[in-house]
């Protein structure tokens, strides 16, 4: 569990990084970098957990290089589909080889004044921390590449009028919200009032898509709404199931 824990920590330490400082190569870096040290914080340190973060560590600038370069149009989008879906995939086959996560971050929990944080142990700890920063930035970049992988909408015209985000203003503030709600209406076993939230988005959405006079226009917006929609559900759905192991 630990590892898992790690590579979304470092995947999603890196897409914040990018959404503050787009600066090439650092963003990744310090995703790296944090997955790591993390890991030490947490006592993970004999032979093989050490391995591991240095795959962990690769994947991550790897997950980086490759979502700018599909952004950047010098690259396939689904590459860094493929490479987060198998890496996550590995790191869930290989969980149970993963040293119990403890360290400073273990003693940190043991000492917590929360009764809610004290309860938890380090592996359980840290793999909420990676699912919840997942929705934050992740989760966004997530639902990007597959609007552009399936042909929704063209990264070369990201930020530009014609750009189906640009009219539907707020997706990527109100995206992170939604999930982090659901995620933690589903890990509080609320997932009636999580179906109410994911309805009220759609009455909500409705009249600003059939308010265009063009009707190629609205069938481009309705087709953006649907598939973002239902891939940052998705990510909340994946990370309410990881965290149900």
């Amino acid at each position: 569990m630990s590892w898992i824990a790690l590579l979304l920590i470092g995947v999603a330490v890196a897409d914040l990084a990018h959404s503050v400082w787009p600066v090439r190569v650092v963003p990744e870096c310090v995703g790296a970098i944090a997955a790591v040290l993390v890991g030490l914080l947490a006592g993970l340190t004999s032979g093989v957990d050490v391995a591991a973060l240095v795959v962990i560590a690769a994947v991550v600038v790897a997950w980086g290089q490759t979502v700018t370069r599909g952004f950047g149009g010098r690259g396939p989008v689904w590459v860094p589909l493929l490479l987060l879906g198998v890496a996550l995939a590995v790191a869930i086959g290989v969980s149970g080889e993963a040293s119990p996560a403890g360290g400073w971050v273990g003693r940190w929990l043991d000492g917590a004044a929360l009764p809610v944080v004290s309860s938890l142990t380090a592996d359980r700890a840290l793999l909420l921390l990676g699912a919840f920063l997942v929705q934050m930035s992740t989760g966004n970049v997530l639902v990007r590449l597959v609007l552009a992988a399936t042909g929704t909408v063209n990264p070369a015209r990201h930020g530009r009028p014609d750009d189906p985000e640009m009219q539907l203003k707020g997706g990527r503030l109100l995206g992170p919200m939604e999930r982090v709600f659901l995620l933690s209406l589903g890990l509080a076993g609320h997932v009636t009032a999580a179906s109410i939230v994911v309805a009220a988005k759609g009455l909500l959405r409705f009249p600003e898509l059939s308010s265009r006079r063009d009707q190629e226009r609205i069938h481009q917006l309705t087709e953006y709404f649907l598939v973002g929609s239902f891939v940052s559900w998705m990510v909340a759905l994946v990370s309410l199931v990881l965290l149900a192991r």
